[in-house]
């Protein structure tokens, strides 16, 4: 197996918790919050969608799914239109809200395609090259790649996480 298959693989993990965790959920599910200051579900799939889009559009030289297919205006959210949620604080956090999973998912899987269609192209050696000098050592594209994969999959899992937490309390209060 190539190295960018195990790439494409890992990637594809994250799609299928992703689904699992946001598919038959309602809004306020999705938007809820275990305690104030906690991430909302909405919170974290946005969050490791922006981020996997963001990293990976930069990594490829391509424009994010987040502008070129106008998701930004789709969300309509009260943020700045390049924001990934990186230093949110609890108010921001809870501005990102979503009237369905289908608003999620199908953002989701625009990058998910963005990015497999990236990985599919890439030669072993690709993953050797420079994407950011500004760190000691210089990261390469497959050191990019893995830290958005392992990003991502800690975000489905607390999302995964929080999607159990609500549906105990909802069955407590049964």
């Amino acid at each position: 197996m190539k190295a960018t298959e195990i790439l494409a693989d890992g990637y594809g993990r994250i799609r299928e918790v992703v689904h699992e965790v946001v598919e038959g959920l309602s809004a306020e599910e999705l938007n809820d919050r275990t305690d104030a200051g906690a991430n909302s579900i909405t919170w974290l799939v946005w969050h490791l969608t922006r981020v996997q889009d963001d990293h990976v559009a930069d990594a490829s030289g391509r424009e994010q799914v987040w502008h070129a297919q106008d998701w930004v205006t789709r969300f309509a959210l009260p943020l700045p239109a390049d924001a990934t949620g990186f230093g949110h604080s609890s108010r921001q956090v809870g501005s990102v809200r979503v009237d369905s999973g289908e608003l999620l998912l199908g953002y989701f899987d625009a990058v998910h395609e963005q990015s497999l269609g990236f990985l599919r192209g890439l030669a072993a050696a690709d993953l050797n090259r420079v994407v950011d000098e500004r760190w000691d050592p210089p990261v390469t594209l497959g050191v990019r790649l893995v830290s958005v994969l392992a990003d991502d999959l800690q975000h489905a899992g607390q999302a995964a996480f929080v999607r159990g937490a609500l549906q105990r309390r909802r069955r407590a209060t049964r």
